[in-house]
Parts: structure tokens; C-alpha cells; sequence
């Protein structure tokens, strides 16, 4: 493949963020979609978006910022989707510009409301992208220790090695790791699933449960997410790999999940509605438990942690009841 494929990112989030200072340690000019133009006008003057990520210090001189979707679409290669799953429809409804050729790299950690579609299969199926065009991003990797340029790790998932290969080299640095995988069907259910256990793990922090439940509802989650991809892609995988557990663990456990927060403060008593609220960004994992949910009782996967998170946030369950009932259901 060759280098001189030009890389944009859309969206203007966390990750988005952390996505394109990744990129400007290995590439000149790097397009940028988001739609806030102040935001765009703020990192111009500054070198930094000012409500995600404001101590990642960006190099606006490489950066090729606009609001308009088409531009960004219209000249640059390679694509990389950052926009929040809950929101892709209603940005993709705004092309003009074809997305024939292009290669699209999603770092979406959730799944497509409209369609109940993970990314990568909502891109070709919907848009005719060749699934050999088609990309994985993923951890175990937090946009906030990426501004900090502590060591984090990615799995770039591609049918096609040498475009995972080409992206890996795109976004490593004396911080960032890099490795390739074959499995981007499988590493993308996981990237959704595990913002579901983070909730779980969040709900029953909030709850009150101790360390020594949440080691066991983890061990539990990584099990009940190796049955659930079993069933809608089998093929031979290392369920304990990075890319699958240890994206697992960092979300379920770290501080600056996103979906950790969600669950905690629903577990303390917040309404679903008062905890989106309060939170300034999207939680996945809240759009992805009613996906899964749905596609757990086609494929008739065990799984019962995804069942009362399902409850709580869907069914109007009690969240100490149904977690009481969870916890004579897992080992």
C-alpha cells in the first residue's frame, strides 16, 4: 500500500483527539472533520481542542480542519470514523461525495442504532465497502493517557495486512504500540461489548460491591464475550489477547471510562436520562446493550451479565435487585 495515501480523521471527540496526535508524529498533513466551528477556529489559534482532550497539545500547522464532511471525504484516501455510533447515521446522511474507493478505518467502539449493524459490517453493507477496505481501530487504550504520552498499546484489525500494516506505522510512536490482526469482525464485537461489562462494573461499583465481586463479574464478562462472538463469527481466536481482555480490563476498571461512569451513577440511583445529562460524552455502552440484547436472543448466547445490564437500563429493573440476581448467576 502505498505511503502516500492521505489519512483523515471525522470527529472531534476524545478519541478523535487523541486519534489525530497520534497521526501528527508520522504525518505531514492530516485532514481533521468535526463540526464545531469554534472548536476548529480554537485549536488554529491554540494547538489544542478546547472541551476534549485540552492538554493534548496538537500541531495545527498539519492539519487540514473543516466542517464540511464532503471536503474531507472528497480528498483524502483513507478514513478514519471517530463520530459516536448514536450519531453516524445523521452524519453520513450529509454526503455527497462517494465513498467508492475509499478505505475506512472505524475507531467506534459501538454499534449502529438504525441498523443494529457493528461498523465495519454498516459500512459494507449499507455503503458497499469491501470488507477488504474495511478497518479496526482498537485498545486496550484510553484517549486521556494518550495526552499524557503514557505507553498504550492498539490492534489494527484488517482483511487486508498490508493496510493494518500501513495504519499501525501511521499511529505508533515511543508511546503508542502497535500490532496487526486479522479479525476485524471479531475485535470490533469485542470494542462493543466490553463498554457493556464497563457499565456493569459501574453499576455495581455504584452499587457497592468490592473489589473482590468486580474481579469476579470481569472473569465472568471476558467468558460471556467469547460465547457471544462464538456465535455471530467463529474462527479461531486468543479471547485473552489484548485486543479482546485487555480492552476489557481497562475499560471495566479505569477511571476515565466513560461507560464505568454511565453504570456508577445509575447504580448510585441516577435515571438513565439524569446520567446522560450529567456526562458531557456519549457512553457506548448504553446504545450497545440494546443491540446486543436483541442479537443475543437470535443467536441464543448465555449471557447473563448482558441481561441485567439489558434490565436495569431498558427494562426499568431495580438495579440492587437485579444485580442480587446476577450475582447467584455468575461463578
Amino acid at each position: 500500500m502505498s505511503d502516500q495515501k492521505k489519512i483523515a480523521v471525522l470527529g472531534g471527540g476524545s478519541w478523535a483527539t487523541a486519534i489525530v496526535k497520534m497521526l501528527t508524529e508520522n504525518t505531514d498533513t492530516i485532514g481533521w472533520y468535526m463540526r464545531n466551528e469554534q472548536a476548529i477556529e480554537h485549536i488554529k489559534e491554540n494547538d489544542h481542542n478546547p472541551k476534549y482532550l485540552p492538554s493534548a497539545q496538537l500541531d495545527a500547522k498539519k492539519l487540514d480542519l473543516t466542517s464540511d464532511i464532503n471536503y474531507t471525504v472528497e480528498n483524502y484516501d483513507v478514513l478514519i470514523f471517530v463520530i459516536p455510533s448514536a450519531f453516524l447515521m445523521t452524519e453520513l446522511k450529509k454526503l455527497i461525495s462517494s465513498l467508492e474507493g475509499k478505505i475506512i478505518f472505524s475507531a467506534i467502539k459501538g454499534i449502529v442504532p438504525e441498523t443494529g449493524l457493528i461498523i465495519g459490517e454498516h459500512f459494507n453493507q449499507e455503503h458497499n465497502i469491501p470488507l477488504e477496505n474495511i478497518g479496526v481501530i482498537t485498545g486496550p487504550c484510553h484517549a486521556e493517557e494518550v495526552a499524557m504520552e503514557r505507553l498504550s498499546y492498539l490492534t489494527i484489525a484488517c482483511q487486508d495486512e498490508e493496510k493494518a500494516v500501513f495504519i499501525g506505522n501511521s499511529l505508533k510512536s515511543w508511546y503508542i504500540k502497535t500490532k496487526v490482526s486479522d479479525d476485524i469482525i471479531g475485535t470490533e464485537y469485542a470494542a462493543m461489548l466490553k463498554n457493556i461489562y464497563a457499565v456493569a462494573a459501574g453499576i455495581a461499583h455504584g452499587l457497592g460491591y468490592g473489589d473482590n465481586f468486580q474481579a469476579v463479574l470481569m472473569s465472568n464478562g471476558i467468558r460471556e464475550m467469547k460465547r457471544f462472538i462464538k456465535k455471530v463469527h467463529k474462527m479461531k481466536r486468543n479471547i485473552n489477547n489484548s485486543a479482546y481482555l485487555g480492552d476489557l480490563l481497562v475499560t471495566g476498571y479505569s477511571t476515565f471510562s466513560r461507560n464505568r461512569m454511565f453504570g456508577n451513577m445509575i447504580g448510585k440511583g441516577y435515571t438513565v436520562k439524569s446520567a446522560q445529562h450529567e456526562m458531557s460524552m456519549i457512553a457506548e455502552g448504553y446504545y450497545a446493550t440494546k443491540s446486543a440484547f436483541k442479537m443475543k436472543e437470535v443467536s441464543q448466547a448465555k449471557t447473563p451479565i448482558i441481561d441485567a445490564v439489558y434490565n436495569v437500563l431498558y427494562g426499568n429493573k431495580n438495579p440492587k435487585k437485579e444485580f442480587k440476581k446476577l450475582t447467584d448467576k455468575l461463578d
